[in-house]
């Protein structure tokens, strides 16, 4: 039987409870758009770039307790293919003979005018809700042009205090997040989504020419406004070796599929400088499908978490046909959009180091994202820094990593080299200022100039510096 003969020709997904049955369909057609086409309209399309939260829909997902949730998800980004098997709310789901409690706040609060944004915010109010997490960060994916924040707080305020026992509750107390192998063809596609890494390694080196895609949000860009086309998809998400993190006293492993959202809630406090980054990477709907693996495999030179995970010396652990390898991320990215990863590679997970270098007192560490739009929009510069210090505050290790300013996320290194046995003082820093804003050739584009990336690369250290102090300070260092 040959592979054309194995694949399916339907998919199957539940929405608003009801059981859907897709045939013909092209497994790269985003979530958003087959709901429009098929009568579900109140999921409305605004940017269809993930930024707008417009298009918001809730789907059931597993959490970082291994447990199900409803995760706020942009619709405009996923291709329907990835979502076989899974259960999908839509703003047209939740009322049943009565408002949902959120859309009841909603309109006691006054919190809708023209009412084109609003079903976005119903949706992640709506997961927010049933996750005990109904503050300002519910919304942060979530754009209104003309009612104004406020009465949106307060709608979320009224409800944020209640203990939800009704059908959604119960529902996912019956509900399955284990997802099913996927190997559906609408005769001129192909989207493949396996459960095992041996079955991804395989469909790979039968498919040489696929294309690889987790969370979507970087590649359901070009599909949500069908730029380019993909005849094979193989889908990640569903790994389950990708899908794990260990820790180890000497390292913290997370795999290339699990995504952001998990990685900021299991690991918070371990490295600051993540932390800070996830924050600011994107919205809530982003991080819930954004993975490690895809924002390294798509080597862009604006990624926010490059930088981050350069300064901590992370290592990218890499599996294939020919086996297995382990390779540091500074090695990693060749190029614009250019990878290390051979024909047939796949990103397994990436290690990062927990202890600093031996002898140091203490570790400083920070990552900045200086963007127009805060966690809505892509960095003009994203800046991480990593100092490990002796007792007598001498400069053991050096780490300063940026993207935006280059072709590749990229570390300054002959900045480092010279940070090396200095005193950690302002002096210090001051002194290499220059360095910096010469150390790379950045581009001026429509975000900002060159003129000025240069001053934020040399600027942000300076910054670091500064934080750093007033920390060590308050802490009686």
């Amino acid at each position: 039987m040959t592979q054309q003969e194995q694949l399916e020709t339907s998919l199957s997904l539940t929405i608003n409870g009801d059981r859907v049955r897709l045939k013909g369909i092209s497994p790269t057609m985003t979530l958003l758009e087959y709901l429009r086409v098929n009568g579900w309209v109140g999921t409305k399309e605004g940017c269809g770039d993930g930024d707008c939260g417009a298009c918001t829909v809730a789907i059931v997902a597993e959490g970082a307790d291994n447990q199900p949730h409803y995760q706020a998800v942009n619709s405009c980004l996923i291709p329907i293919g990835s979502l076989a098997g899974r259960q999908i709310i839509t703003v047209e789901g939740i009322a049943n003979g009565a408002l949902h409690p959120v859309q009841q706040a909603m309109v006691e609060t006054g919190g809708s005018q023209c009412g084109y944004c609003t079903p976005g915010f119903i949706m992640s109010l709506f997961a927010a809700y049933y996750d005990g997490t109904l503050d300002d960060g519910a919304l942060e994916g979530n754009l209104c042009r003309c009612t104004g924040y406020l009465p949106i707080r307060r709608a979320a305020q009224q409800v944020a205090k209640a203990t939800p026992v009704d059908r959604f509750s119960q529902t996912l107390v019956a509900a399955t997040t284990n997802l099913e192998p996927v190997r559906y063809t609408d005769h001129e596609q192909q989207f493949f989504r396996p459960t095992r890494l041996q079955e991804a390694i395989d469909l790979l080196q039968h498919n040489p020419q696929a294309v690889l895609v987790a969370g979507a949000t970087d590649l359901g860009l070009e599909m949500s406004h069908h730029r380019q086309s993909f005849p094979i998809l193989i889908s990640l998400e569903a790994v389950s070796e990708l899908k794990q993190i260990g820790e180890t006293p000497d390292f913290v492993e997370i795999g290339a599929a699990v995504p952001l959202s998990q990685v900021e809630t299991q690991l918070r406090g371990i490295f600051p400088s993540l932390d800070e980054m996830l924050h600011w990477f994107a919205a809530r709907q982003v991080r819930n499908r954004a993975t490690i693996g895809g924002n390294l495999g798509t080597a862009s030179p604006i990624g926010d978490l490059p930088p981050v995970l350069l300064a901590l010396d992370t290592q990218v652990q890499i599996t294939g046909i020919a086996g297995d390898r382990s390779l540091p991320l500074a090695q990693f990215f060749k190029g614009y959009r250019q990878t290390e990863l051979q024909p047939g590679e796949i990103i397994r997970s990436i290690q990062i180091p927990r202890q600093p270098t031996p002898g140091a007192a203490r570790r400083l560490s920070q990552s900045y994202k200086i963007g127009k739009r805060g966690t809505d929009d892509i960095s003009i510069v994203a800046a991480s820094f990593t100092i490990d210090l002796d007792a007598e505050d001498r400069i053991l290790q050096a780490r300063l990593a940026y993207g935006g300013v280059a072709a590749t996320p990229v570390r300054a290194i002959e900045v480092e080299q010279r940070l090396i046995g200095q005193s950690w003082t302002r002096e210090t820093v001051q002194q290499v200022k220059p360095d910096l804003r010469e150390a790379f050739t950045p581009l001026t584009d429509l975000r900002a100039s060159a003129d000025y990336r240069k001053l934020l690369i040399a600027n942000l250290f300076e910054k670091f510096f500064v934080e750093m102090e007033r920390q060590a300070v308050a802490l009686g260092a």
